[in-house]
Order: C-alpha cells, then sequence, then structure tokens
C-alpha cells in the first residue's frame, strides 16, 4: 500500500454527487504519490445500485475513477473485499498498481429500504428486518448468552465517539460528545441511538502496487501480509447466538498467513461494526478478549488499540466502511497520521444483514 485518502465523512454531502466524491478523492491519493492516473492498471469499485438509485450506476463514474480505457470492475461489497480483489491482481502479477476505492451516499437513499432487500423475502423481510431492528435482536443476544452488561455496551460506544471527537475526517456536531450516549434516544432495546452504526456520506481510495514500485515510490511501504474472507448463514435463526463465527474464520485466515497467533501480536485494529454490542463480539472474534469481556479492550493501558479512528459507530459510509478502516490502519502505519511508530495492523470490514460477510487484512511496515 503505497498511498491512501477519504474524504470526510458527513451527515451529507448535499453540494456534491457521488461523482463528484469519488473524483476529488482519487486526485487526492495521487497527489504526492509520485504515480498518476496512466501508472493504474486496474480499478475496482465498491458502492450499491440499491443505495445509489440506479443498475450500474457506476458506468456513470468511470471517467471520475480515471478508470476511460483501463481494465476495471465492481464489487457490490464493502470496500475491503475489493481490496481483497485488488491485492489478488496485483500479487499473481497480472497489475503492478492497483486503484480501490469505496463510496456512499446514504443521506440520498432510505437506509432501511436498502437493508430489508438483503433479508431473506420470504419469512425475514415480512418482519420488517433492517439495520437498527437486527442490531438491537444481536445486542439482545450477546447480553443474554455472556456475561457482558449494558453497561459494558455503553462503555464501548462512549470510548468510539471520543476518539471521534479527534478524528478530523468524521463530522458531527459541535455539542455531541460521549456523555451524551446514555442520554440518547432508546430505538432498539437495549441499543440507543448513538450505539448504532451512524450511516455518513463519504469516500475513500487506496493505491496498491508491486513490490518493485512500492520501493521505489516509498521507504516506507506498507506491506499486506495476510488477507480472510468468511460469511455466515444469511438467516439470523442459523447463525451462532452472541459470537460472530464468520469474522473468527476470516481473521484465523488472514492472521496464519501473516504468521501471526491472533490480534493480540499487532500494534492496533480498525474493525467494523454495526452497534457497539457488534463490536464488542468483533473483537472478541479476534482474540483480544474473552467471549462476553469485549469491554476489556477499551481500557486504560490495553495491549492493542482499538479503533483510534472512533471506529464505524460514529461515521458508517456504506459500503466504504471497512476501506476506511484500511486508509486508518495503514495510514498510522506509514506515519502520516497519529503518534508513536506502530508496526503491525489489523483492518476489517463487514457486509450484509447483521454483518453476515467479514473480511480482515493484516499490515505491517
Amino acid at each position: 500500500m503505497v498511498a491512501s485518502a477519504q474524504t470526510v465523512l458527513r451527515d451529507a454531502w448535499s453540494r456534491l454527487q457521488q461523482v463528484d466524491l469519488i473524483g476529488g478523492v482519487v486526485s487526492d491519493v495521487l497527489r504526492g504519490s509520485g504515480l498518476n492516473i496512466a501508472d493504474v492498471d486496474v480499478v475496482i469499485d465498491c458502492g450499491s445500485d440499491v443505495l445509489d438509485g440506479r443498475s450500474i450506476s457506476n458506468c456513470g463514474f468511470l471517467g471520475a475513477m480515471g478508470a476511460h480505457h483501463k481494465e476495471e470492475s465492481r464489487v457490490e461489497e464493502d470496500g475491503l473485499f475489493g481490496a481483497v480483489y485488488a491485492t489478488t491482481k496485483v500479487a499473481c502479477g497480472s497489475a503492478s498498481v492497483a486503484l480501490v476505492l469505496a463510496y456512499s451516499k446514504p443521506s440520498e437513499s432510505d437506509v432501511s429500504a436498502y437493508y430489508s432487500t438483503l433479508t431473506e423475502p420470504f419469512y425475514q423481510r415480512a418482519l420488517g428486518l433492517d439495520q437498527v431492528s437486527t442490531a438491537g435482536l444481536m445486542a439482545n443476544q450477546y447480553l443474554t448468552r455472556t456475561d457482558a452488561d449494558e453497561e459494558a455496551l455503553l462503555r464501548i460506544a462512549e470510548r468510539a465517539w471520543s476518539r471521534a471527537a479527534g478524528n478530523p475526517w468524521i463530522e458531527q456536531s459541535p455539542d455531541l460528545g460521549p456523555e451524551d450516549v446514555a442520554r440518547s434516544a432508546l430505538v432498539a432495546d437495549p441499543l440507543r441511538s448513538l450505539q448504532i452504526a451512524r450511516p455518513r456520506d463519504g469516500a475513500v481510495a487506496v493505491l496498491l502496487a508491486s513490490e518493485p514500485v512500492a520501493r521505489r515510490l516509498s521507504d516506507r511501504p506498507v506491506w499486506v501480509t495476510g488477507m480472510g474472507s468468511a460469511m455466515d448463514s444469511h438467516l439470523l435463526s442459523e447463525r451462532l447466538p452472541g459470537q460472530l463465527e464468520a469474522c473468527q474464520v476470516a481473521a484465523h485466515m488472514a492472521m496464519s498467513r501473516a504468521g501471526l497467533k491472533d490480534a493480540s501480536d499487532v500494534d492496533l485494529v480498525e474493525v467494523t461494526a454495526s452497534s457497539s454490542a457488534t463490536e464488542a463480539m468483533v473483537v472478541e472474534a479476534l482474540g483480544l478478549a474473552a467471549v462476553g469481556h469485549g469491554v476489556d479492550c477499551y481500557a486504560d493501558g490495553a495491549q492493542v488499540d482499538v479503533n483510534p479512528s472512533g471506529g464505524a459507530v460514529p461515521a458508517d459510509p456504506i459500503m466504504a466502511t471497512g476501506l476506511v478502516r484500511l486508509h486508518e490502519a495503514s495510514a498510522r502505519l506509514a506515519g502520516r497520521i497519529g503518534e508513536g511508530q506502530p508496526t503491525r495492523a489489523l483492518a476489517h470490514g463487514a457486509g450484509g444483514l447483521g454483518m453476515q460477510n467479514h473480511c480482515v487484512f493484516t499490515l505491517e511496515v
């Protein structure tokens, strides 16, 4: 990984369309990288026709992507899955430089209806399941099947909002703080509105390059050391209550390829979550805590820094969230943002209703 960039994640980019966000972030990722658009061999874009409101919506964005007369592929899934595609293209030698981008404008969509389209149509959709109600069901399962309590879920969300307050790439109300989490409206018992991932508009781009190109461009490139992905059952009733088995499988796949015992071998992790409850479930699936004790990862002095960016609860640019996690992790390893000198990181993305699909990257410098 030789460069990455993102827009500010905000409630609504009302004066810009998807094509504007994409064009801006592609220009930003190339600026100062030592590459121009002619050097890019393949472009992978990630978005949703349903959220965009038209079929094959990426066809309208090819110019902004810099994909004219290039190999271009669409991944209708979280951007981190697009990064798997691009990394594989580079690793197998069919491309020297790959551009991965993801974008979202949920401000122009009915997000609840979007998630409804992901449900099983004959039984689940009729119940009115969406991302909010599913998050509440999963939180209840987590609390019922483990030793965790509602206070732990509040603490995780409060930590997320506290970190987001220091992230200049997340726009939020100046009078909104961690102390407001417990006072926010109860929307899907036991979860309150500030405990559920907040849809945001935005775009992100990442440049991946072969080893010779990377060494020519940077004296501190970020190396992809492992990747893994897995999918759970479409039906919520067939999944293991209170745990994310597919996340555990994806993480094991990535970390075994990187030669890591578990996520405690890295310095920081950036994870995607649909709520504070599923964030606890993710860190547990990564092996950072025992089942039901994910909140321990957020204590002062914890061995691994979890979501220094704030994570997905304060800002969830649907379809781009996982690629934002990869951008945040790699930028910290490269020393472009943050403090200290981390050398290993893990990035996690998820997709589908109730985080059905999971993808994990391991990185190091």
